[in-house]
């Protein structure tokens, strides 16, 4: 699994920390070992061109999703296909914002979009209220995980 952090931005930030809960959340997901991943950390008015380029909304954005290959979650009984999963997109600046609001680190939120946006990767949305449910619910026992198996669940 190739999983490579671009960041262009001055944030410092522990990439290990993000790469393993990226590792993580896509082997719980059973994607193919092979499978690439980049993130990249970009400041607020790059954010913004890629928000207002692809999504036609206004201002940036916390995380977006660019997939490639359109893998998903592997399922029983089935290989996993290999390929280039895509690219994430976070801007620190709009998360660090948000988990002041939510009452927890910015490395956390950071570790929640980044699990957020595997799921966009795989083919999970939150448009429909069924659908919000399904993810939302996968992103938090993804993450409670992950954050226990590093000894930081309820950090």
């Amino acid at each position: 699994m190739s999983i490579d952090v671009l960041n262009e931005t001055d944030y410092a930030l522990d990439e290990m920390e993000l790469v393993a809960c990226a590792r993580y959340v896509m082997e719980q997901m059973r994607v193919h070992p092979q499978a690439d991943l980049c993130l990249k950390l970009v400041d607020e008015a790059a954010m913004e061109v890629l928000h207002v380029q692809w999504m036609d909304l206004p201002g940036p954005t916390d995380v977006m999703s660019f997939p490639m290959d359109e893998l998903r979650p592997g399922r029983d009984g089935q290989e996993p296909e290999e390929g280039v999963l895509g690219d994430i997109v976070l801007c620190p600046s709009v998360a660090a914002r948000q988990a002041r609001e939510a009452g927890h680190a910015t490395e956390e939120e950071l570790l929640l979009l980044t699990t957020h946006g595997i799921l966009h990767l795989l083919g999970y949305d939150h448009a429909e209220p069924e659908e919000e449910r399904e993810m939302f619910e996968l992103q938090r026992q993804l993450l409670l995980t992950f954050l226990a198996t590093r000894g930081r669940a309820g950090a």
